[in-house]
């Protein structure tokens, strides 16, 4: 638990360094593949706060939520560009 704590301490400290790439690493870091889901999975995961809970991006500030929403439905699985593990 302390890990995740410090980890999330990290995470706000970077918060005006999100760029795409920092994303990406929010991402890997909470374990959320974007290709795991379609866009309407992502869309709901991200209007339920007990789903939020579940996933931790509760934790996240609004910015950085709306970022990570963003590069998650961007990449998901039905998206134009998605984002498949392991390429």
């Amino acid at each position: 638990m302390l890990k995740f704590v410090i980890f999330i301490f990290i995470l706000l400290s970077n918060l005006y360094a999100a760029d795409s790439d920092s994303i990406a690493n929010i991402s890997k870091e909470l374990k959320l593949i974007p290709a795991s889901k379609a866009i309407v999975q992502w869309e709901r995961v991200f209007s339920s706060e007990k789903r939020k809970q579940r996933y931790h991006i509760d934790q996240l500030t609004p910015d950085i939520q709306l970022l990570l929403k963003e590069y998650l439905i961007d990449h998901a699985a039905d998206s134009s560009q998605p984002m498949v593990p392991g390429l």
